[in-house]
C-alpha cells in the first residue's frame, strides 16, 4: 500500500503564510497526480490543487495567484505553498496522490490523514 504523511499546518494571521508537505511512502511502482483538497467545517471537500509527475499545475480559482504548489519526484513528495492567507482558507488539509502500488495493480487514489490550517488574528 501507499501512505501518505502531511506535515506543515497549523495557526498563523491573516496574510501569513505556511508551507504543507506531504510524502508518500510503501510499496510504490508508479505515481502519477499529487495535490490537494480541504474541507472547511461543514462544507464540501475542494479541490485545492493538484501537479502531474510532468509538472503541469491546475488551482482552484480562489487560491490563484496565493497557493503554488510543487513536487520532488525523487523524494515522492508534494508541497503546497501559501501565501497571502485569509480565514476563508481554514480548512483541514488532505492531500493525495494517483499511485500505482505495484506493477500487478492499476491505478487508485491514496489520502493522508489531513492537517488543520486556522488563519486567524
Amino acid at each position: 500500500q501507499v501512505q501518505l504523511v502531511e506535515s506543515g499546518g497549523g495557526l498563523v494571521q491573516p496574510g501569513g503564510s505556511l508551507r504543507l508537505s506531504c510524502a508518500a511512502s510503501g510499496s510504490i511502482f508508479s505515481i502519477n497526480d499529487m495535490g490537494w483538497y480541504r474541507q472547511a467545517q461543514g462544507k464540501q471537500r475542494e479541490l485545492v490543487a493538484n501537479i502531474t509527475s510532468s509538472g503541469s499545475t491546475n488551482f482552484a480559482d480562489s487560491v490563484k495567484g496565493r497557493f503554488t504548489i510543487s513536487r520532488d519526484n525523487a523524494k515522492n513528495t508534494v508541497y503546497l505553498q501559501m501565501n497571502s492567507l485569509k480565514p476563508e482558507d481554514t480548512a483541514v488539509y488532505y492531500c493525495y496522490a494517483m499511485a500505482r502500488p505495484s506493477v500487478f495493480r492499476w491505478w487508485d487514489q491514496f489520502w493522508g490523514q489531513g492537517t488543520q490550517v486556522t488563519v486567524s488574528s
